[in-house]
């Protein structure tokens, strides 16, 4: 609460106004505006949030009781307070019901009532206005650890979508399946999934398929006993034991040895698994979440995968978008891996230049978030502020895609000559035509003879200036696939 509080009198008859404002001048330290009308009224409240306001309950035009009601609707932490004479009981009552009124004070009023009357709407107010301030904290608090806790950094709808999955599944023991390309986070999801789980005080236990060899791999998921191969000199719990009433995570299932992925569809099956070198079954309660890069049914037709294990665990379905599908959360991001590497690594910038914002949102990321936190991390380990550009950004990318970026950041000049060649024209009719492509050159000579690839990858920056870099807009109108471009422009 201000230490001065903030008053309005609402009141037709000016005696009554100035009468009552020199009382509450002597009780209170408030500013004290004055209206002679609800309307009046109604646009200082537009203006100002008031502490407390007090009105007359009788008043031509709009009455005591529609101005409260009023200004409930948009203001209703304000202490709403009636002045009324001794015949409008009635009218109070319905106030009381309908606008919420506080209390009330009877003309001519008691300064000991009004004083009783003030010190209490104070206090109300107090209470009022830190309860607001707590409620907003929590809800800005909860936000910030739902999001900590997904460890996602975005507002996109297509990352909400993930949100929702998340927490939808979370409760449930449920197997999950998820895709996405390389870099997505599809560890972060599955961490998620567990910290919002009621296994949340178990273990999470991640392997990465991918990464062990396969002739380790069985240890690494069931354990072994000594003795079991040469090596094993003591007996060894596996991820089944370590992530037993927790969450173990397959990543990269599809490069799991094919036999091995029937012991573990066995395994999911029954609860129950044999350490290497063991002739005893036993068994744990474990959640699973695999995940993958490559596409379920590609990788089942390949041979990677096996049908039936993937259907026991697709029983929830979750899809990661790529990074360039997310829209602006790529500048959130960058602005949040900044922030850390910044303080990890004792440099100060204060944002991004247009130009480099430009090539964030634009460039098509193919090593997804992965990708754009080591090259923000590269940038503020190898620049000074204040700005990060993109020719610094340009400087930490591959040299292949170090040329795309340039082609981004001079679309501008791009846009402007697709502009002077989409001009409209007017015939002699009146009909406006904008023609979408341009008229064929005729052909004189062998010099004047294009070749299929450069009249495609025309077509193809022409579309894009166009729709100003929309690059779905522009593969929309083309009638090919978003990626189809991506991958044109990486190629060139």
């Amino acid at each position: 609460m201000p230490d001065k509080l903030d008053i309005l009198l609402v009141d037709d008859d000016g005696a009554v106004q100035r009468a009552l404002k020199r009382t509450l001048e002597c009780l209170l330290t408030a500013e004290i505006d004055t209206a002679s009308s609800g309307m009046e009224g109604l646009e200082k409240c537009k203006d100002k949030t008031y502490d407390i306001v007090i009105s007359d309950l009788s008043m031509p035009g709009m009455s005591g009781t529609e101005f409260l009601k009023q200004l409930m609707q948009f203001a209703p932490e304000t202490i709403r307070i009636m002045l009324t004479a001794h015949s409008d009981a009635d009218q109070v009552l319905e106030a009381v019901n309908e606008a919420r009124v506080w209390s009330y004070l009877k003309k001519p009023w008691n300064d000991k009532r009004l004083e009783l009357v003030l010190e209490q709407a104070v206090t109300m107010r107090r209470v009022l206005v830190e309860r607001s301030m707590l409620k907003t904290a929590l809800v800005k608090a909860e936000s910030r650890r739902k999001r900590a806790v997904e460890g996602f950094i975005g507002e996109s709808k297509a990352l909400k979508d993930v949100y929702s999955i998340i927490e939808k599944a979370a409760p449930s023991s449920a197997s999950v399946f998820i895709t996405g390309e390389s870099g997505v986070g599809k560890e972060v999801a599955a961490q998620a999934i567990h910290n919002l789980s009621k296994r949340k005080h178990d273990n999470f236990i991640a392997l990465n398929c991918a990464a062990i060899p396969s002739e380790l791999m069985e240890s690494e998921i069931f354990g072994h006993v000594k003795g079991a191969f040469s090596g094993a000199v003591s007996n060894r719990d596996g991820a089944a034991t370590q992530a037993d009433n927790g969450t173990l995570f397959l990543d990269e299932l599809g490069e799991m040895d094919m036999g091995l992925q029937a012991k573990i569809l066995r395994f999911i099956q029954t609860g129950t698994f044999q350490r290497v070198g063991s002739g005893k079954l036993e068994k744990v309660n474990v959640r699973f979440i695999a995940a993958t890069n490559r596409a379920p049914l590609k990788a089942i037709e390949d041979g990677h995968l096996r049908e039936d294990l993937f259907y026991r665990l697709n029983v929830i379905a979750l899809h990661l978008p790529p990074l360039r599908e997310r829209g602006d959360d790529v500048l959130l991001l960058a602005n949040h891996f900044m922030r850390c590497y910044m303080s990890e690594e004792s440099k100060m910038f204060s944002g991004f230049s247009d130009d480099a914002k430009t090539l964030l949102r634009q460039f098509s990321w193919p090593g997804n978030v992965r990708q754009l936190q080591n090259l923000i991390h590269s940038c503020v380990v190898m620049n000074d502020g204040p700005l990060l550009t993109a020719s610094m950004l340009s400087s930490q990318l591959p040299v292949e895609q170090a040329q795309i970026s340039q082609v981004v950041t001079s679309s501008h000049a791009g846009i402007s000559q697709a502009a002077n060649r989409q001009q409209i024209q007017q015939d002699a009719g009146g009909v406006v035509i904008a023609p979408s492509v341009e008229m064929p050159i005729a052909i004189n000579s062998e010099s004047d003879i294009q070749s299929l690839a450069d009249i495609e990858r025309k077509a193809i920056q022409d579309a894009i200036a166009f729709y100003e870099e929309n690059v779905v807009k522009a593969a929309n109108a083309l009638g090919v696939s978003p990626s189809t471009l991506y991958r044109k422009i990486q190629q060139w």
